[in-house]
């Protein structure tokens, strides 16, 4: 294979000028420099970059971000420079803190027969948007699906993440997870958590997958690791990723028992243990009992139906008759209430925190 090199050309007016601030200020190395008795060319390396700066180059002078560990140890802790030539120099942090942002609570029903628009996102895979006001930024829940199976044309990634879940809701698809062992099969009923920062990649999807997945924050940075290949070795189950342990929850394994609203039960995926009651994950289906007008005090708690059909009572608002398909958010202390199930009626529901306080309305 040909050595080759690829550099990033900037103009500027006066080379002279720029050495010392490329040299001292943002420690590269200057490389070379050319003709002798009066350069107009010097080509400098660092930090992952190579720039070639070039006397009237007509090229604007551009923007440098330069990443670091250290920010307050690079450039005299300055955070925003500009070079001679022109070029603005951004310095920011190498792993920015995750910035969860504070939610805005809102009633929102979404729903399927609406038709809104399926975009195609990360993959190839379409993707319909649940709660397209976000709450503010704080979570995204999106319904994906993959109309032609086969292989995924996915890479090992990981995503800066708060919480993250994937409810397979239609189909299987398989997966493979970094300290989990090999590749496994997710069928319709079961879920996996991501916890921050877990490598994984999507193999292969049967015909028409449908996924519901959530994540918080709502804008979450995605990262391909070029280096990592899974499976990496015998399975971890133990491993903490920030505070959070992978599970993969089984519809066949789980345990039905009274749900927090009366007149349902439900089967607890265990994700609020897992991740030290960040959120909590519950299927839901009627069970004994009449259902009743509760309030709850969780920060988020979004629901997705995924079979039968209901009729959703909240006060001050007409009653929104869903089917399968449809979704829906219930801010803090607004009394709803789950009425007319049908006997099939099977419901996803998601919480941040995991575990909070429901309050039955006195029935009248």
């Amino acid at each position: 294979m040909p050595e080759i090199i690829a550099e990033i050309r900037l103009p500027t007016r006066e080379l002279r000028d720029d050495i010392p601030f490329f040299t001292k200020v943002l420690g590269m190395r200057m490389d070379s420099i050319y003709p002798a008795d009066d350069p107009s060319v010097a080509v400098f390396s660092g930090h992952g970059l190579r720039l070639r700066i070039e006397k009237d180059a007509p090229e604007p002078p551009g923007t440098l971000r330069i990443l670091t560990d250290d920010p307050d140890g690079f450039a005299d802790g300055k955070r925003n420079l500009t070079a001679p030539n022109g070029t603005q120099v951004e310095i920011a942090p190498l792993n920015a803190p995750l910035v969860m942002p504070e939610t805005v609570h809102s009633f929102v029903v979404r729903r399927l027969a609406d038709q809104a628009p399926w975009i195609i996102g990360r993959a190839g895979m379409q993707y319909r948007d649940l709660i397209p006001d976000r709450l503010g930024g704080s979570i995204i829940a999106s319904h994906i699906r993959i109309p032609d199976g086969g292989p995924v044309p996915d890479m090992v990634h990981y995503h800066t993440v708060g919480f993250q879940l994937i409810f397979c809701y239609r189909g299987w698809v398989d997966l493979v997870y970094e300290d989990q062992g090999e590749p496994f099969r997710l069928h319709a009923g079961n879920c996996v958590i991501q916890p921050p920062q877990i490598r994984h990649r999507v193999l292969y999807a049967s015909d028409n997958i449908e996924v519901v997945e959530i994540g918080v924050p709502a804008e979450h940075v995605t990262t391909i690791d070029h280096d990592m290949v899974l499976p990496n070795g015998p399975a971890r189950p133990e491993r903490d990723f920030s505070g959070q342990r992978f599970v993969h929850h089984q519809a066949q394994e789980a345990t039905w028992a009274p749900f927090r609203i009366p007149g349902f039960e439900s089967r607890d995926t265990t994700i609020a243990e897992h991740t030290r009651n960040v959120a909590g994950v519950h299927v839901v289906r009627p069970g004994q009992g009449n259902p009743a007008t509760t309030r709850h005090d969780s920060d988020i708690l979004f629901t997705f139906v995924m079979e039968g059909t209901m009729t959703l009572e909240g006060e001050g608002r007409a009653p929104f008759d869903l089917t399968a398909g449809d979704a829906f958010v219930i801010p803090p202390g607004m009394a709803v209430r789950y009425a007319a199930p049908s006997d099939n009626l099977e419901l996803l529901e998601v919480s941040l925190p995991g575990v909070f306080e429901t309050v039955t309305q006195p029935q009248d």
